[in-house]
């Protein structure tokens, strides 16, 4: 591998276009050499806009001709397994987007795969990396806030913001809806601020199923954890109000903490009071700068320099997943 690590852009859709490419333009140490999707003009586009050599519409193609020495999938859920087990097996290193796969199952088989291959297989969880984010959980590491009682995560995505869909709104594709597409990254941020400890059981509510099996719009979940910890998911693809809303917001037994903006309390004598550093002002938001410190790690265990998450975290994600769903189709606590 040369100085620089040759990647791959495995389709050209929005998280390409507006999460991704943004980020590697500014790596120094990361090489864009080819971009494919299924539509081959929308990725000729793309390669335009961004200065990308080449684009193809087959994955076999771009590993074929470009020498890659890793890729980036964003391709619809229900190809992720696919396209990681073809990169991998032609001796590629994977930056995915989330889901790892659609089945806990399916997540097992691609962790043994990348252990056998040797390959970094790092799952898109840039919520971890935000550095707001970074500092409740040092926070929480050192046990400033005391025992962790509850976390609170919610994602609510305007009418107007989730127009259109696409492939989201069918289930063989998405393999879920609002709570897995939006839910997933709270969970895995939640679970990562705590330790990842077990979970003991699940229960949750989609207040609108979905016509004909189609996706939920909404979901709501209670994940609980083993000692005693709780934390509740609130995800809708239908939020009627100003905008996009995204939070978290941490209680503990000496402290609390939340995001959008960062505070983090702690008592003093019986005064709380916000410990939060604020740090230089950046122009950039924490999910640009969270998505960028995502891939500068990437590339660092591409090169041998750093350890990736354990795959076995996103095993764990997509069974409380499971859970999740199928408490939300039986109506009954599900446990783990």
């Amino acid at each position: 591998m040369g100085e620089r690590i040759r990647l791959g852009i495995v389709g050209a859709g929005a998280i390409a276009q507006v999460g991704h490419l943004p980020a590697l333009k500014r790596m120094k140490d990361i090489e864009i050499v080819g971009i494919c999707d299924n539509d081959l003009p929308k990725a000729r586009a793309l390669a335009d806009r961004f200065d990308i050599p080449a684009a193809y519409d087959d994955l076999a193609e771009l590993v074929e001709y470009d020498q890659a020495d890793a890729v980036l999938v964003c391709t619809p859920n229900h190809l992720h397994e696919s396209h990681i087990q073809a990169a991998v097996t032609a001796g590629l290193h994977v930056f995915i987007e989330r889901p790892l796969a659609l089945t806990a199952a399916g997540a097992t088989k691609l962790t043994k795969l990348a252990q056998k291959k040797d390959r970094v297989v790092m799952v898109g969880a840039n919520h971890r990396y935000r550095p707001d984010i970074q500092q409740i959980r040092s926070f929480m590491q050192s046990g400033e806030l005391g025992e962790l009682e509850s976390i609170r995560a919610w994602w609510f995505l305007s009418r107007s913001g989730r127009a259109s869909l696409g492939w989201r709104q069918k289930r063989e594709l998405s393999g879920g809806g609002a709570m897995l597409d939006l839910g997933l990254g709270l969970l895995d941020m939640s679970l990562w601020l705590a330790g990842f400890p077990e979970v003991a059981r699940v229960s949750a509510i989609f207040p609108e199923r979905g016509r004909d099996r189609s996706v939920e719009p909404s979901g709501i979940a209670l994940v609980s954890l083993a000692g005693g910890a709780a934390i509740h998911l609130d995800t809708t693809w239908r939020f009627v109000g100003p905008g996009e809303r995204f939070g978290i917001a941490v209680r503990a037994s000496k402290g609390s903490a939340r995001i959008m903006p960062l505070a983090i309390w702690k008592d003093f004598h019986g005064v709380a009071r916000d410990v939060a550093a604020s740090g230089a002002h950046s122009r950039e938001t924490p999910f640009a700068l969270g998505v960028r410190a995502q891939w500068a790690h990437f590339a660092a265990c591409v090169r041998g320099e750093s350890k990736p998450p354990a795959l076995a975290e996103q095993v764990s994600l997509i069974k409380v997943m499971e859970a999740i769903y199928q408490s939300a189709e039986t109506g009954k606590d599900v446990a783990l």
